[in-house]
């Protein structure tokens, strides 16, 4: 039997103007949420999926920090019907109210954009952050908020109590109400039902319209700017605060080996490369393909990929990819219009859309952004101190190769490049 759903009127605020500086230098030309993901995504399709699945369809997007390729993907991929007034996705950029000419913090972000909400009158308002891997029924927690008569829900992940250090943990009681906010403690409050784990807060809240509105008004008054340091924690005192259990969340079409609750934060190099493991293999902990809860993103026109020959294994392909024969691919995502030439070796490798792994080149545990050539007989990953001169390198030893210099109108030039190319 599936969970209960709350019906009511719902419009979604989501923070998409992270700068992501430790995922450098994938963030160097592109906010975070704007950073591929997989195959095909974008690492913001996951909550806007997310959203519309949930029949959440009326969706702000609060932009920032170098927004132009997220605003092009966003204006190609997530265009809902014009003729349906209520059912859109916008990026909204700084209000430049008063003394400020940016988002100030995540509560200043929704603060200046608390007008957009008037033309809606909706019941509840879910802001929710833009760079998460994860699956999620916004309506099953909407559910709980209601149930609970709570005016303010916050998305809690169970993680073991060695991990909680790391995260901002809520202290609840037994039936979820939330007593105390920590942040990255050293002595973690556990969960009340099992004292091996606690409730690390997810940053996707739900609010009632007025508490919202009025919790903003008097920030603003009190120069606050963000909501988990500053608008809950004083909201504590007042209201009532809610952690909703995202493992109870359930989702139509999960697969039997699928990992329950999965939920990646992928900040960090080394946390981005690991989620991309986890969509590869025969039984993945994350399968992209669900038609019950689709991740969807932009309809690029190309052609399918084509594997003219070589040693191919547990790897996937983009459209327009191009594996010519002689070549090694092993444990590699390969996104759209990316070519390996013949003799080329690849291992645990992120190829990005429109670059070209040249003859001869061996490349292992590396990252490849956009638009980039790797020369004939190129080796990266097999020399530290050669890659740490010539790349970034993260603690794991991820080599990633930053985005390069091939223009949209050079590939045109050789009768390649289909469409937009950040």
């Amino acid at each position: 039997m599936r969970k209960k759903r709350y019906g009511g009127r719902i419009i979604a605020f989501v923070m998409a103007g992270g700068e992501g500086k430790r995922l450098h230098p994938l963030t160097a030309e592109r906010c975070k949420p704007a950073v591929p993901f997989g195959a095909r995504y974008r690492l913001v399709d996951f909550v806007l999926s997310n959203l519309i699945n949930s029949e959440i369809r009326s969706i702000y997007l609060l932009v920032q920090y170098k927004p132009q390729a997220l605003i092009e993907h966003i204006r190609r991929a997530w265009v809902i019907s014009p003729l349906l007034p209520d059912q859109f996705v916008t990026a909204v950029p700084p209000q430049m109210h008063e003394d400020t000419l940016t988002f100030k913090g995540t509560a200043d972000a929704v603060y200046q954009s608390l007008r957009l909400l008037e033309p809606h009158n909706p019941d509840l308002v879910a802001v929710f952050g833009a760079d998460h891997v994860y699956r999620m029924d916004v309506r099953q927690m909407a559910w709980f908020h209601r149930e609970q008569k709570a005016d303010v829900t916050v998305a809690a992940l169970p993680v073991p109590m060695e991990q909680a250090p790391n995260f901002g943990i809520l202290a609840t009681d037994a039936d979820g109400r939330i007593r105390q906010f920590q942040e990255k403690p050293q002595q973690p409050k556990s969960m009340p039902s099992d004292s091996n784990r606690a409730y690390a807060s997810m940053g996707n809240y739900l609010f009632d319209t007025r508490v919202l509105v009025e919790a903003l008004m008097e920030s603003h008054r009190l120069g606050e700017t963000d909501f988990g340091h500053h608008v809950l924690p004083r909201l504590l005192k007042s209201h009532r605060l809610f952690a909703y259990d995202f493992s109870s969340n359930e989702i139509p079409g999960i697969k039997p080996y699928e990992e329950v609750g999965y939920w990646r934060d992928v900040g960090t190099i080394d946390a981005y490369f690991e989620a991309h493991k986890d969509v590869l293999g025969e039984e993945p902990r994350f399968d992209a393909f669900n038609p019950q809860w689709p991740i969807f993103s932009s309809n690029y026109q190309g052609p399918v990929a084509r594997i003219l020959g070589g040693e191919i294994e547990n790897s996937l392909f983009s459209a327009a990819c191009v594996v010519h024969r002689g070549a090694r691919v092993r444990n590699c995502i390969l996104r759209r219009e990316a070519v390996v030439e013949a003799g080329a070796e690849l291992e645990e490798c992120i190829i990005m859309d429109y670059s070209k792994i040249k003859r001869g080149a061996r490349l292992r545990r590396v990252i490849v952004d956009r638009h980039n050539i790797i020369a004939p007989g190129t080796q990266i990953g097999y020399d530290y101190q050669e890659d740490t001169r010539r790349y970034h390198v993260s603690p794991s030893g991820i080599v990633v190769v930053p985005r390069g210099k091939l223009s949209f109108y050079a590939r045109n030039s050789r009768g390649k490049g289909l469409g937009y190319a950040e």
